[in-house]
């Protein structure tokens, strides 16, 4: 039996209708490299089954302590059924783009059964009608609690439910050494809630000690001007309006060597070009709606921290920070150059910067404490009177470099989707792989109720920036051309009101 760390139980503690605390992924699979040119799905199934066995924490469930005094237990399912796990379904006609992220986002809304492992994945068939897509394929959707995985997690995750070839010649998968041979008793519970006050209260003092010490050493070093000042009163917009239950999905493909040639020409990163590239969607989206504040947005920046602080038994070892995005800056390369510098600034500033850490709070007390606080915080929508404002969050998670293969199909593409949170609308997730790069954004539909639109905004955002590289600057030498979005796109026009904006027809998803 192991007790969920203090990051782990905040996320579950964070739980709720409106925003559920589960992050997924959305893999599209060619099954022409599975012998035979096809894949069934009790293949799929035994294939999951099998690498199950070797990640015993999906196999576990939540066992919570009387009275939510003390953190969860991870204990052993004994009625784990991996096809109650994973699902088999299919998209109507045409089965297009947009369905597929219509079906997405349902998916993704719906909160896991937090009575059962906490993880589901989808096999979606039917996609018949989306270009640069091989026929046949097939899309495999998975979603997590964030319990489970935080970003590196995530991707460790993939990889281990993938193989390298689409006939491995290893030799089968050992499993692993199981978390909980028994289930618990209430009382047993209990008692070890009281074995673990004391020592709890002690950590809670010296944590609390530690972070006042280094809270100031941080406010020191930046009125000594050592490292840049945190300023985060950015304004409000109609991505900080209340979060409700539903969701909408859309993503962006790039090709990897075109961010490259911008990276190089520039002389910044990858990710401060991702950054640049939503700042000028997120400009162009508000502009439409006339809704475009003078003042930059912040966006949130989670941190690996598995390198900042010492090991843990957390399965999440996250933190964050922010950046301006400078939705402000019109100019494409000005934006990217304020950009690198924000991102570089943002960079010190976490550095012993105990705030990086704040979601800690939600898990260094009592559930009871804890998810009554969420509940409170979520229901009266206290966010609206934090001054500190994050427009939307933007995480960069690199994907593996060689091919992969499910049951001998090859993923050919693959988007990661965030959660959102009371405050927050928007969650951006950067993902490259393959030589491609996909800009994924999960939003609430409220908040951004025609998606296709906001998906033509990146796609507008980066073709501007890619405009500004000298012709024939790219790092491969590629042949000038937009981003393959590999989906079909609507026409375009420009507005009269301003020469960055256009309409189109907007399509609200269901």
């Amino acid at each position: 039996m192991k007790q969920l760390g203090v990051l782990d139980s905040a996320f579950i503690n964070l739980e709720n209708p409106n925003t559920p605390q589960h992050v997924g992924g959305l893999g599209i699979y060619d099954p022409s490299t599975a012998p035979g040119g096809n894949v069934r799905f009790k293949e799929v199934i035994a294939n999951f089954e099998q690498r199950l066995n070797t990640m015993p924490l999906f196999r576990t469930r939540v066992v919570h302590v009387p009275g939510k005094i003390d953190r969860p237990y991870w204990v052993q399912d004994d009625n784990f059924d991996v096809e109650f796990h994973l699902r088999h379904i299919a998209l109507p006609a045409p089965g297009d783009w947009r369905q597929l992220w219509i079906q997405a986002a349902r998916l993704h809304a719906r909160p896991l059964d937090m009575s059962r492992p906490l993880w589901e994945a989808y096999i979606i068939e039917g996609l018949d009608n989306i270009p640069d897509v091989p026929a046949g394929s097939f899309a495999i959707y998975t979603k997590m609690h964030h319990s489970l995985v935080d970003g590196a997690g995530g991707d460790a995750f993939m990889m281990a439910l993938h193989d390298m070839e689409p006939v491995p010649t290893a030799a089968p998968l050992e499993p692993k050494v199981i978390i909980a041979d028994h289930q618990p008793s209430g009382g047993e519970l209990l008692l070890r809630a009281v074995l673990n006050s004391s020592r709890d209260t002690i950590g809670l003092v010296k944590g609390a000690s530690s972070t006042l010490f280094r809270t100031v050493q941080h406010q020191l070093a930046v009125a000594r001007e050592e490292i840049p000042s945190a300023d985060m009163n950015a304004p409000k917009t109609r991505f900080n309006n209340p979060v409700g239950p539903h969701r909408v999905a859309e993503a962006a493909v790039f090709d990897l060597e075109h961010f490259k040639a911008i990276k190089n020409e520039f002389g910044v990163t990858i990710n401060d070009v991702a950054l640049a590239v939503i700042g000028g969607a997120m400009r162009r989206y508000l502009l439409e709606h006339d809704e475009l504040p003078d003042e930059s947005l912040a966006a949130g920046i989670p941190l690996n921290m598995r390198t900042r602080r010492d090991k843990t038994d957390d399965n999440n070892q996250v933190g964050s920070t922010f950046c301006e995005i400078h939705t402000n800056v019109a100019d494409p390369v000005e934006r990217l150059r304020a950009v690198h510098q924000s991102a570089e600034n943002a960079k010190a500033s976490s550095e012993n910067n105990p705030l990086v850490e704040m979601l800690r709070v939600a898990g260094v007390f009592s559930p009871a404490v804890s998810q009554s606080a969420a509940r409170l915080w979520s229901k009266h929508q206290l966010s609206r009177y934090v001054p500190a404002n994050i427009s939307t969050v933007i995480s960069n998670v690199p994907g593996p470099r060689m091919p992969l293969y499910s049951a001998g199909a090859e993923m050919v593409r693959y988007h990661s989707l965030g959660l959102l949170t009371p405050g927050c609308g928007s969650f951006h997730l950067v993902f490259s792989s393959q030589g491609l790069i996909t800009i994924t954004v999960l939003a609430d539909r409220d908040i951004v109720p025609d998606p296709e639109f906001y998906r033509q905004c990146l796609e507008r955002s980066f073709e501007e920036m890619l405009a500004a590289v000298p012709k024939g600057a790219s790092s491969a030498g590629t042949e000038r051309k937009t981003a393959k979005s590999r989906r079909p796109r609507t026409k375009k026009s420009t507005s009269k009101k301003s020469p960055e904006k256009f309409s189109n027809t907007r399509k609200a998803s269901a």
